[in-house]
């Protein structure tokens, strides 16, 4: 069995955020049954441009993989209905939304603890249930800002500027599937369910780690350093080449004594140099990174990687997209996995980094809207004929066209 074959996930997700936290547990062998709001067309992740066709979205593809889906109105009382019976069936309750919309619908663990009391609610939203801001949408871009992240980030002569992914995104559904695991394990030891109140807003300002700590311990402010520099490590930061950057790191004397050999300057790193501890470089960052960028300019990339690699100094390319997803250890690691697809026939994607186990993951693509329809209501929850068409003709899976898809 896979490690979490025995969890079954009622997932009330869309977009990026949440699906990218389920999309992990479906590969390590959960079983997660996306609902999708009839009315609006589903998860709104199938119609993510540039690359999208009908409902079927690369986007889509990328966050839903191994799961389920099935059209399900929880607006109506018999829509309602169904979701409570697939309640008392699984583990978890899941769901990104705004902070005061599970207590509005329905799906914190107040209000399903009738149905199973080993239920666990997990919400992921962007402020969290509690707080002034509880009822605000919450977006990654506008996180980063309010989090600080896009005052640390570009050049310091340059705007505030957004990470080029959405971290706070991701990291939350990270997070919140920590969260939900965490919940997972007390309520099968101690039979007794909870809410799991996870927000995108407490994991950026988490995420500001020992920059936090040191200001509100010493008072220290961040700022944006050139070429990405280590805020306190001198050198580790981005130096270009005479075709291209790279990152060269000395996060250990050790690496500065190498370093100073290969850039042909040995002195540097002696006893009686200004430069041989962490806080002399720190101290004379300016005249020594001076040199050092016009070093790095007299060799290409590939060139100062043959040096450096051997020498085993901390460093790397920085690559474009392309040549990351092409680096030999990208392939080695079997980074890159494959899905078939009716419309997009064999997909691409790159896989989950969370490993348990010795056995591979095995990947199905995502599903189709309300694929699962028959699964769900005929094999887990059990109804039978007369019971689907009474509930097809009251709504419960929106138009009757689209209930019986899959």
């Amino acid at each position: 069995m896979k490690p979490l074959e025995d969890v079954r996930i009622i997932a009330v997700e869309q977009y990026g955020a949440g699906p990218f936290g389920s999309v992990h547990l479906a590969d390590l062998g959960a079983e997660v049954i996306k609902i999708e709001d009839p009315r609006v067309g589903g998860d709104v992740g199938r119609y993510v441009p540039p690359y999208f066709e009908d409902e079927d979205s690369l986007f889509f593809e990328t966050f839903n993989r191994n799961k389920r889906s099935l059209s399900l109105d929880l607006s109506s009382p018999e829509g309602r209905a169904v979701f409570e019976d697939l309640v008392t069936r699984s583990d978890v309750v899941y769901s990104n939304l705004r902070g005061d919309v599970p207590k509005k619908i329905g799906i914190t663990y107040d209000d399903l603890k009738h149905l199973n009391p080993a239920i666990v609610c997990c919400s992921l939203t962007g402020f969290g249930m509690t707080g002034p801001r509880q009822k605000e949408p919450g977006y990654d871009y506008i996180l980063q800002g309010l989090a600080g992240w896009m005052d640390l980030t570009g050049e310091p002569d340059g705007p505030p500027t957004k990470s080029g992914l959405s971290l706070v995104d991701f990291s939350g559904g990270y997070v919140a599937a920590i969260s939900l695991l965490a919940g997972l394990h007390a309520a099968r030891r101690d039979g007794v369910g909870m809410d799991c109140d996870v927000s995108l807003y407490d994991t950026a300002l988490s995420m500001l780690t020992y920059p936090a700590t040191w200001h509100l311990n010493a008072g220290f402010t961040p700022e944006r350093t050139r070429h990405s520099a280590h805020p306190s490590l001198v050198p580790f930061q981005a130096f270009e080449a005479s075709d291209g950057w790279l990152v060269v790191g000395c996060a250990k004397e050790k690496f500065w004594a190498r370093l100073a050999v290969v850039v042909g300057h040995p002195e540097w790193a002696e006893q009686e140099s200004p430069y041989a501890t962490f806080s002399g470089r720190q101290q004379g960052s300016a005249e020594l990174l001076a040199q050092l960028e016009g070093i790095f300019l007299q060799r290409t990339v590939d060139e100062w990687l043959s040096v450096l690699y051997p020498a085993s100094i901390p460093c790397g390319p920085i690559n474009d997209v392309p040549q990351a997803l092409r680096e030999e250890h990208t392939i080695a690691r079997n980074l890159v996995v494959e899905t078939e697809h009716p419309r997009y026939g064999t997909v691409r994607q790159v896989a989950s980094p969370v490993r348990v186990g010795a056995d591979a993951p095995t990947y199905r693509r995502a599903p189709r809207r309300n694929e699962d329809f028959d699964h769900v209501v005929r094999e887990i929850i059990g109804y039978d004929d007369a019971e689907i068409a009474k509930l097809q003709a009251a709504g419960a899976f929106g138009a009757a066209a689209e209930s019986t898809e899959g």
